[in-house]
């Protein structure tokens, strides 16, 4: 059940500009986003990002986008990203099978990619102080709906210490700076 490193790729759902003012907790998520993407990075853990139809919703927030570096996000207009042809030929590619998945919304666009990765087998791990919905019940009904349906509900933290299982390496002082 525990996260693995060389299993593991880190999905970033839809983290976009638009979703900044209709979201609750939006800053707080943004935040976390980003501190996976950086631990995911100082782990060597595969990064992949969707932008629900960014000419509308604009691009993924400063605070993610800003540690993408060569991680060019995926285009999509389908809820599940799994429904991208581009996204799924991505993950594929990083011959993952676990998924720690997080972004917006956690009822709709996570909670649909959520239900696809399981479907074909795969393990997710969902970071829940790094999902959002436009409403706080949402957001609980997202999460409960991705639990029930076998997704494990964890956090960043959790996550992150779970790739590095260990102290006393320079993964180790990264990951401890990105969670402080």
């Amino acid at each position: 059940m525990k996260l693995e490193r060389n299993r593991t790729a880190l999905v970033v759902v839809d983290v976009q500009e638009a979703f900044r003012p209709a979201v609750a907790g939006f800053d707080q998520v943004a935040h976390s986003a980003g501190v996976l993407v950086q631990g995911a990075k100082a782990l060597g853990v595969p990064v992949l990002v969707t932008e629900q139809y960014p000419k509308g919703l604009g691009r993924t927030v400063p605070e993610v986008a800003a540690h993408l570096d060569d991680v060019t996000p995926v285009e999509k207009v389908c809820f599940s990203a799994v429904d991208s042809d581009e996204f799924a030929e991505r993950l594929e590619a990083t011959g993952r099978d676990q998924i720690l998945l997080c972004g917006i919304e956690s009822h709709v666009c996570v909670n649909q990619t959520a239900d696809d990765l399981l479907a074909r087998g795969l393990t997710v791990h969902v970071a829940e102080d790094a999902v959002t919905s436009r409403t706080p019940e949402n957001r609980r009904l997202g999460l409960h709906k991705m639990e029930r349906g076998g997704a494990v509900v964890t956090s960043v933290e959790t996550a992150l210490f779970e790739l590095l299982r260990q102290a006393g390496t320079p993964e180790f002082k990264e990951l401890q700076r990105l969670v402080k």
